[in-house]
């Protein structure tokens, strides 16, 4: 298995940007796919962005595509997604998580077999 730890949350104004981190430890941090997923009270968990374990595939949501980058550091089983031109609806706990499944790329919660505790981003407008 393969404990997460993120960072680098914290309070921004609108057009803002930001940078999270998720420290993997454990198990190989490279057999694992990768994702990050949000969630903002009262609303569930969604998808932000997946990478892949060798980082040649990546994919993002919507609302995100354009502003935010998903990349990956094997060498320091670490990944990263780099926040810019943050609105308030970006506003909410964010997730790392950690897939063993077959795929490159994972789009559902249900997917993930191991997550980070999360880390809160606030955009101020």
């Amino acid at each position: 298995q393969v404990q997460l730890v993120e960072s680098g949350g914290g309070l921004v104004q609108a057009g803002g940007s930001l940078s999270l981190s998720c420290v993997g430890s454990g198990r190989t941090f490279s057999s694992y796919a990768m994702g990050w997923f949000r969630q903002a009270p009262g609303k569930e968990r969604e998808f932000v962005a997946a990478i892949s374990r060798s980082a040649d595939s990546t994919d993002y949501a919507d609302s995100v595509k354009g502003r935010f980058t998903i990349s990956r550091d094997n060498a320091k089983a670490t990944m990263y997604l780099q926040m810019s031109s943050l609105k308030p609806e970006d506003t909410a706990v964010y997730f790392c998580a950690a897939s063993s499944g077959l795929y490159n790329l994972y789009y559902r919660p249900i997917s993930y077999n191991y997550w980070g505790q999360g880390t809160q981003v606030t955009v101020s407008s």
